[in-house]
């Protein structure tokens, strides 16, 4: 008997389903005949987005502080500053700087600048309801890395116009990098206000982008998340602290220069010659080639 039920059961598992009471109805009846349907598989887009956006991130903050490096050797020297501008020109390569590689550089930094703005802005508050439902959350939940990342999209918005007004300049003037072109540029062109505020915001922006990133994959995280945690705190605010006092003092370094070059702007700059000569030295050149 029970044999014969279990063939019964392989050839139409419909007629061992147990009978529906009459008072269920037809709906009933349908949906226990209606097939299964196959759960849907959940798209992994966002995730790769997420790993995308944590990638491009972590690209930028080192170009960041790669960047902080190059532009404060102005601290050691003209001639050094000079140097590592031209180094970026790669004269080294062709034989003659060539400014064209510089905007090449500049060009894919900004894409990826572009690119992960868009990446972020995924998860922004997309309405004035959805930025109060957040602002509602983060004052009632008083959490710290909630009130960080806050801090995070405010700086990430003003970057998305401060640094690609300076990104706009390096790529459409990548000859006009030295330590004269640079201090006039800051100070007679008026644009130290702005770097003033882009230190400021992209500092502060990079060091939480790291500290974030390192929590959410367990860098430094150890045996004690709690104290890794504080760890990374602790790292996170020297490195504010010593790239904002960097950036400070490099910034007031070419603000004095400047300063002290603003009845000469636009004189380029000449490694081993007075402001005098550099200037006489280029008035021939031109007046060579006019011949």
């Amino acid at each position: 008997m029970n044999r014969s039920l279990e063939h019964q059961a392989l050839a139409d598992p419909a007629a061992l389903a147990p009978v529906e009471a009459p008072t269920c109805g037809r709906a009933a009846a349908a949906v226990a005949s209606a097939p299964a349907r196959p759960r849907a598989r959940k798209s992994r887009w966002p995730a790769r987005l997420d790993m995308l956006q944590s990638a491009s991130g972590l690209f930028l903050a080192l170009f960041l502080v790669a960047h902080m490096f190059f532009v404060s050797s102005i601290l050691i020297s003209h001639d050094t500053f000079y140097t590592v501008a031209r180094f970026f020109e790669a004269g080294w390569l062709f034989g003659t700087p060539q400014p064209w590689v510089v905007s090449c550089v500049v060009g894919a930094v900004l894409a990826v600048f572009v690119l992960h703005a868009w990446l972020a802005m995924r998860k922004f508050p997309a309405s004035f309801r959805q930025y109060k439902v957040f602002a509602a959350h983060k004052a009632q939940l008083r959490h710290s890395d909630t009130g960080l990342w806050w801090i995070q999209l405010w700086t990430g918005f003003a970057l998305f116009f401060l640094g690609t007004v300076h990104l706009y300049g390096m790529l459409t003037q990548p000859a006009a990098i030295g330590p004269y072109e640079s201090a006039d540029r800051i100070w007679t062109g008026s644009l130290w206000p702005l770097y003033l505020l882009l230190l400021f915001m992209v500092e502060l922006h990079g060091s939480i982008g790291l500290y974030r990133l390192a929590l959410k994959w367990g860098w430094l995280e150890g045996r004690d998340p709690a104290a890794g945690r504080r760890r990374l705190r602790i790292v996170k605010t020297g490195f504010s602290l010593f790239f904002l006092g960097l950036g400070l003092v490099t910034l007031l370094a070419y603000v004095q220069l400047g300063i002290a070059h603003a009845d000469r702007a636009g004189e380029p700059y000449v490694p081993g010659a007075t402001p005098g000569e550099a200037a006489s030295g280029v008035q021939a050149a031109l007046s060579l080639g006019r011949r």
